[in-house]
């Protein structure tokens, strides 16, 4: 096997300064909210080396777990615990085309880097826009012009800047399905013409509120190709902005924390703000994070409130100016009413979502669940900020199958009740081997174990000098006292469906390594990461309810000529060079795709897909690039098409409505738009074989 290598290091990447102001309100230029003085992987290393047969024995999960089974073990051989984290191996019985060979599900011909303005796809495969910013979706909703747009206009339209995409069947309407897509937030320069950032409008403001939050759309295939379209107008459209009304439930709902002038009862929460990536749940519903929705909320003051990044001055947007909610000295409570993960039901359009405080409060890139052998959700969460914390919840109660009244009644209580936890990693070398250059311990591998540690269950808290209430709403601070491992920015999490191992994106942090700052160790080897890294992880036992785990590296991203990048194993001169993993999903063939954010390798954003298993595990491929400015979200695998979210087209420094840096989707003269694509095989066939 060959040996792995580094990891990532990064600050914004290479994403433009208007981005960072409009997507995360400058997060890698502010101090770092986390200063406690918990370990990193591999800070406590002490005696790991004689605890290292220990955690095989104990982590290890048999060949047989590439199948999805797992098996218990006495203690086991190295190469063993190889053979379990690298998957089968096998010879493939399928013949190779020249210049398409690769794993099922990888056949094409990989897409070069470049920086040209627009979707580049493979040869042999087609594309189409499914859906732009603006285009009406509800009834009554007028045709786009942004020129003349009112806020009403916006809230029966798709919204802005999409992220997390979701793809349901919908039983009974042939050919159509249900698309559920994020919208993250807005940038008001490349929105509005003419748009002053010091004193926007209330109508622009009001405009930013409905181009925010979630929206339902069916869309319908073309019989012969991969192409998809917006059914406007359908029954199951919906908008859901930062106006529209939300449900707390869970531990914490009604406690006084979340409780302010306008909601005595802690239970109702307008808004749902800075969606990012998320999950589609087992009984059909979707779930949605909220992220930096620190940026929204001025005047902040308390220590609190200095955890979770928000400011004690003005906002960007200004927003505190037309709704004392988001002033932080007037309304206090309002922050912790955000920052969940958000529970919709896309058939129902008359429920109201729900936001999760069993699922805890923190900085949600995504939530991915999946399910014990007992029925029973387990949902992964990363908390997407420089030196944060890795958690999971463990429901209690078991999923109901089938899509009787009742059961969808019952499922949607799955995520209220359970035990929250987060991460502690600890390598398997020496602390001192690791210097920062990404070079490899003497073992030859960048791998250990970890521990799940519990934080609350129910209205019971695990902490010491916390109430469980105060660990759900304040669950950055409950990771602090419990000694969590800090990680370079966890961001999209994904169980791999046919072997239960755990994906984590860990896009980049470039403060790693600097003075005052934490430097490398066995999970974070490179100071100022700035390419970033995949961590593969393996429940002991392979059962996702254990309260232990081993884990390695699989992707240490980069230039592949770099000694420092690392492609689980596999020839190095083989692979398509990849920067900043953001957003990860699963093919029905076990492969993982990546879509990536900041790419700092000279070349467009992009989405590619690896090999998990088998001879050709870690051959990285890719698949498309996005236009200038953009960055590539949302990725869907289906059998026969692929569907991406083009997020936030043209956003170049000095850019703007009349100077645009891009002419993406619709071409010169026209405004950029944030736009969702199908890509497809102009055969028919399915993608990648």
């Amino acid at each position: 096997m060959r040996n792995l290598l580094p990891l990532i290091s990064s600050h914004p990447g290479g994403r433009s300064g208007l981005t960072c102001r409009y997507r995360c309100g400058d997060a890698c230029f502010q101090e770092i909210p986390n200063t406690s003085d918990n370990e990193y992987a591999g800070d406590v290393i002490a005696g790991a080396l004689s605890r290292r047969s220990m955690m095989r024995a104990a982590a290890v999960v048999t060949v047989a777990a590439a199948a999805g089974t797992a098996a218990l073990a006495g203690p086991a051989a190295p190469q063993a615990e190889a053979a379990a984290l690298a998957g089968s191996g096998g010879s493939s019985k399928y013949p190779h085309k020249p210049g398409l060979s690769g794993a099922r599900g990888l056949r094409f011909a990989p897409v070069a880097p470049n920086k040209d303005d627009k979707v580049t796809v493979p040869d042999g495969y087609e594309q189409n826009l499914v859906i732009r910013w603006g285009e009406p979706i509800l009834r009554g909703a007028p045709a786009f012009d942004p020129d003349r747009q009112t806020a009403k206009a916006q809230a029966g339209q798709f919204g802005y800047n999409v992220d997390f995409l979701s793809l349901l069947p919908l039983r009974g309407e042939r050919g159509r399905q249900v698309l559920v897509a994020n919208h993250e937030y807005t940038d008001e320069n490349l929105m509005f013409r003419g748009y002053d950032p010091a004193n926007p409008t209330r109508e622009q403001v009001e405009i930013a509120w409905a181009a925010h939050g979630l929206s339902v759309v069916v869309v319908q295939e073309e019989h012969r190709t991969g192409k998809l379209g917006a059914v406007g107008r359908h029954p199951l459209n919906r908008r859901l902005t930062a106006t529209s009304e939300f449900r707390v439930t869970g531990p914490a709902a009604g406690s006084p924390l979340l409780r302010t002038s306008a909601d005595p009862s802690g239970r109702k929460v307008l808004g749902t703000l800075n969606n990012c990536a998320g999950g589609t749940t087992p009984w059909g519903t979707t779930l949605h994070g909220e992220e930096n929705f620190n940026q929204y909320f001025a005047n902040g003051s308390s220590p609190t409130d200095k955890r979770y990044g928000i400011g004690s001055s003005t906002t960007e947007r200004k927003w505190e100016r037309f709704d004392k909610r988001f002033d932080v000295a007037q309304e206090p409570n309002e922050p912790h009413r955000h920052g969940w993960v958000v529970e919709l039901d896309p058939f129902d359009p008359d429920s109201t979502p729900r936001k999760r405080t069993a699922l805890g409060r923190f900085k949600h890139e995504a939530a991915q669940p999946r399910l014990t052998s007992d029925g029973r959700p387990v949902v992964y969460m990363g908390d997407d900020e420089r030196f944060d914390y890795f958690y999971k919840f463990v429901s209690s109660k078991q999923m109901k199958k089938g899509n009787s009244r009742a059961a969808r009644e019952h499922n949607l209580t799955l995520l209220d009740e359970g035990t929250l936890y987060v991460a502690k990693l600890t390598g398997d070398s020496p602390a001192a081997e690791f210097d920062g250059t990404g070079k490899l311990p003497s073992d030859g591998e960048f791998d250990g174990s970890g521990v799940w540690i519990p934080l609350a269950t129910g209205n019971v808290s695990h902490v010491p000098g916390m109430t469980a209430e105060e660990v759900y709403v304040f669950t950055r601070l409950a990771g602090d006292k419990v000694g969590a491992t800090k990680m370079d920015r966890p961001e999209d999490v994904e169980p791999s469906p046919r072997t239960g191992r755990v994906y984590i994106a860990l896009t980049n942090n470039t403060d790693r390594g600097k003075a005052g700052k934490a430097g490398a160790d066995e999970a974070n080897p490179r100071n100022l990461n700035k390419h970033g890294q995949v961590l593969e992880l393996a429940e002991h036992w392979d059962d996702p309810a254990g309260d232990g785990f081993a884990w390695r590296l699989f992707l240490v991203a980069g230039d592949p000529n770099d000694p420092s990048t690392y492609f689980a194993g596999f020839p190095k001169e083989k692979v398509s060079p990849i920067s900043c993993p953001d957003n990860v999903a699963f093919d029905d063939h076990g492969n993982l795709w990546i879509s990536t954010d900041g790419n700092q390798l000279g070349s467009h954003d992009g989405l590619f897909g690896v090999a998990t298993q088998g001879e050709r595990r870690g051959e990285l491929k890719q698949f498309l690039t996005v236009p200038t400015g953009a960055e590539t979200c949302g990725p869907v695998i289906q059998d026969r098409r692929v569907l991406v979210a083009v997020q936030h087209p043209g956003e170049i420094d000095g850019a703007t409505v009349d100077k645009p840096a891009s002419s993406w989707p619709d071409g010169p003269g026209k405004i950029v738009r944030p736009s969702v694509v199908a890509v497809w095989r102009r055969d028919g066939r399915d993608i990648g074989v």
